[in-house]
């Protein structure tokens, strides 16, 4: 701290003083006293080498660390540069030499002044008491000299420079604030920092509350859409999880989920149903359809939609070369982060066959590679590369990327999979970084047939915006690893599904009757919608679906002269001759499904129609699949605040789960019951 900076703090209005200030101040007059009494004329410098805040110490620490100081740490950043200004007000305004604390409590008690303050205590003086005190004290002893030495230590100069009443007052009444807050431990710290050179009160900052640096992508709700002037709804199938791990930490942190982390689609697939599979790989999946009625809203129907994926057997499963990319910059320093990523993937390599292949590349201030191609039969060495692996430095995530698929290109398996999963707490902040940026760079990738998975970390730094950008358009997943109990569920018991595709760009289009249903609403998948042209085009990206995969979509209908239907029927409206054909039939709505090989350019399709056969009179008449999942989807509507779950209480839900947790034998819907308390509890509802 210069002394301009001193200057400026000097000039600064104070605040009123209090009991704390007159201390402060008796401090100061004490220490002038003494050195005008017993070194007068002294050269400034010691051979002790003390320094001229050590008597701070002696009188300020007691002070400080009294009960009434008790709470904040903000009184280090008030209290320090006051002390500053106390400090220079004396070495200004006398000459002081540089004693030492042993010295100061040497001295013998003498003059009237010392004994004036030893028959009362500190706090007992006034603010016009220690005034007259300092300005008695400057009279008497003469010491209040601005002195010059020679480079002998010879005076060679000195001139009155007396303290004007103006300092005293800002003195006395600079103090109280700081000195009214503070706790003993924050007090001792402040002890201990008077004792440095006044230039270190540059760098005293009040230590921060963490910030929140999470980013969700922002996607409001599916509106409702009328059949007469929007009869096709297009929509990329997606897998992820990642939302669902996301909500049960903070619902289990004591805090409901940020709207735009849930994904409703996402809690929904999060959970094994039993829906009916193909019998063969070249029908690479089979669609279960129902119709039932709408808990919440008994004037509308639900569509129910089950994908299963063609289940591979684990013996038959091609070999996997694996890139595993893993964020190791400064963020990642944490338990919930690094360490937590370690342990992961060493489940996985212990789930690896021996002729599989990985490779380590990590990321910081650049990308580096920790471990060449490996066979996994070489597990030692695998797992040696994991646990060496340490934080440290800024995030360069797009070199990691570029060279993590360069490394899966040099081992690529022709007939086998080749995958990049990367791990991260998604806080890319050196080179490209923007999720365009990202995107373009994984989208030139993805031509190469190498497929990204996207494990994400930690919180407070969790940027799941970017991790969706990455995964949605890298032929990817994204998942969340909140616990090691999660990277159990994704890395080894749905490891099938999460490292083996069986099929690419995964397309759904639904095309509703309008002489048969007035209205449509998709539940989530706000992200994945997609145009009605897209279907078709093979050039437009999609999801991807891996062994066993199961991919679950839910509509809300509203039949044709339902008192639930929002909008008028058109005016101009004219029914052309393909809806004429329909009106007659039982079909409700078409539904196609498009898809390609994991190693194709041309999709294939295969259709289907719903009809009254596929409908259910009641809720309970639906499988416990069906009810499971439709009230997975309830809470995340709930959670997400759509409005027509608005009247729908979380008692209901977590009714219809009780009643179809079914077969559990990992215990995820027992959990899921738990988490529908929870958010009950913090909403405040009964």
């Amino acid at each position: 701290m210069t002394d301009l900076d001193l200057e400026k703090l000097a000039r600064r209005t104070p605040p009123a003083a209090d009991a704390s200030a007159r201390t402060a101040a008796l401090a100061a007059a004490m220490q002038a006293f003494d050195d005008a009494e017993k070194n007068a004329g002294a050269p400034q410098g010691s051979t002790a080498g003390g320094r001229q805040t050590s008597i701070f110490n002696r009188i300020w620490s007691p002070i400080m660390n009294r009960k009434f100081l008790a709470g904040s740490a903000l009184a280090t950043l008030l209290v320090v540069p006051v002390a500053g200004l106390v400090t220079y007000e004396i070495v200004r305004n006398g000459t002081v030499p540089l004693t030492t604390e042993t010295e100061i409590a040497a001295k013998p008690v003498e003059g009237d002044f010392r004994a004036r303050v030893d028959k009362k205590k500190a706090e007992d003086f006034d603010a016009k008491e220690i005034q007259d005190l300092l300005r008695a004290e400057q009279a008497s002893s003469g010491a209040a000299k601005r002195s010059k030495s020679d480079a002998n230590g010879e005076v060679i100069a000195s001139e009155p420079a007396p303290l004007a009443e103006s300092r005293d007052e800002e003195m006395a009444e600079s103090m109280p604030e700081a000195l009214a807050v503070g706790g003993a431990a924050d007090m001792q710290a402040l002890s201990r920092t008077v004792t440095q050179p006044l230039a270190a009160a540059d760098s005293i900052a009040m230590p921060m509350p963490e910030e929140n640096r999470e980013r969700f992508a922002s996607a409001d709700p599916n509106p409702v859409k009328s059949v007469a002037t929007d009869p096709v709804s297009t929509f990329s199938a997606d897998v992820d999880t990642a939302s669902y791990s996301y909500m049960r930490r903070e619902l289990l942190g004591g805090s409901l989920p940020e709207p735009d982390s849930v994904r409703v689609e996402e809690l929904v697939n999060y959970f094994p149903y039993d829906w009916k599979g193909p019998e063969t790989a070249e029908k690479p999946f089979n669609a279960t359809v129902t119709v039932m009625p709408t808990p919440w809203n008994k004037d509308t129907e639900l569509l129910h939609i089950g994908i299963k994926g063609f289940e591979t057997v684990a013996t038959e499963q091609p070999s996997a070369n694996l890139v595993f990319l893993i964020d190791v910059s400064g963020s990642m320093d944490e338990d919930d982060k690094l360490p937590l990523l370690k342990s992961a993937f060493r489940l996985l390599v212990g789930k690896l066959k021996e002729t599989d292949t990985v490779s380590i590349v990590t990321y910081a201030g650049d990308a580096g590679v920790v471990l060449e191609p490996t066979a996994a039969k070489d597990r030692q060495k695998i797992l040696d590369a994991i646990d060496n692996l340490q934080p440290g430095g800024s995030t360069a995530g797009a070199q990691g990327i570029e060279a993590a698929y360069k490394l899966a290109e040099k081992a690529f398996k022709k007939d086998g999979v080749n995958r990049v999963m990367l791990a991260t707490d998604g806080d890319f902040n050196v080179g490209p970084a923007s999720d365009e940026d990202l995107k373009r760079i994984i989208e030139e990738r993805r031509k190469s047939g190498i497929f990204l998975s996207v494990l994400g970390f930690g919180r407070g730094n969790y940027n799941d915006g970017m991790m969706q950008t990455l995964a949605q358009n890298g032929n990817g997943t994204a998942a969340y690893i909140d616990t090691l109990a999660e990277a159990q569920k994704t890395l080894v018991e749905e490891a099938g599904s999460s490292l083996f595709p069986i099929a690419k760009d995964v397309k759904f289009q639904i095309e509703f009757n309008p002489e048969r249903v007035a209205e449509y609403r998709l539940i989530g998948y706000e992200t994945r919608i997609l145009n009605r042209e897209d279907f078709n085009n093979d050039k437009v990206d999609a999801g991807d679906i891996g062994s066993g995969h199961r991919v679950t979509a839910i509509y809300e209908v509203t039949p044709k002269g339902s008192p639930a239907v929002l909008n008028d029927p058109l005016r101009y409206g004219k029914a052309d001759a393909a809806t004429t054909a329909a009106a007659g039939s039982s079909e409700l709505a078409f539904l196609k499904m498009r898809w390609k090989k994991p190693d194709g350019d041309k999709s294939e399709l295969v259709t289907m129609p719903v009809t009254d056969a596929n409908a259910v009179a009641d809720v309970n008449a639906a499988s416990t699949d069906i009810r499971f999942s439709v009230a997975v989807a309830a809470f995340g509507q709930k959670l997400k605040g759509v409005s027509a779950l608005q009247d729908y209480a979380y008692g209901s839900i977590l009714g219809l789960a009780e009643a179809a947790k079914g077969n559990d034998p990992f215990g995820y819907r027992a959990e899921f019951v738990k988490l529908v308390q929870l958010a009950q509890g913090l909403s405040g509802g009964k």
